[in-house]
């Protein structure tokens, strides 16, 4: 398992793939960072030399935000929506569907596991009541 940016890549997985465990890099990246730093996308990350590594890591760090700095980044963003109060800031601090989507059903991503509002009760408690309300 090569170490890239103090991140553990698979090394048995193509590079292509292998670059994707990295926080901010998708598909296209993946392949345009191979491009650049000049290495075959289709090598196993642990046939990478230490060179390769090192071409790696200077194209990752000079030219792309990632891990740490993208996720600080986004959180800000996040921080600033919910500061000025607008409708997406809201959504973000009540923990709902921020895009758009329906929250009558599904939405249990967000909103998390059900919780029942009202009265539940047991068999016996209904009978109880039914019988004191006559």
């Amino acid at each position: 398992m090569p170490r890239v940016l103090g991140i553990d890549i698979p090394g048995r997985k193509k590079l292509e793939y292998s670059l994707r465990y990295i926080y901010g890099i998708g598909p296209a990246l993946a392949k345009e960072v191979c491009e650049k730093a000049k290495l075959d996308p289709k090598k196993k990350a642990d046939d990478m030399t230490d060179e390769d590594i090192q071409s790696l890591v200077s194209v990752l760090q000079n030219e792309y935000r990632i891990e740490g700095d993208l996720r600080r980044e986004v959180a800000a963003n996040i921080r600033r929506l919910i500061s000025v109060g607008s409708y997406r800031g809201r959504r973000h601090r009540a923990g709902l569907p921020v895009r758009g989507q329906r929250t009558k059903t599904n939405a249990r991503t967000r909103k998390g596991a059900k919780r029942t509002v009202g009265i539940v009760r047991g068999k016996e408690a209904r009978s109880a009541a039914k019988a004191a309300s006559k």
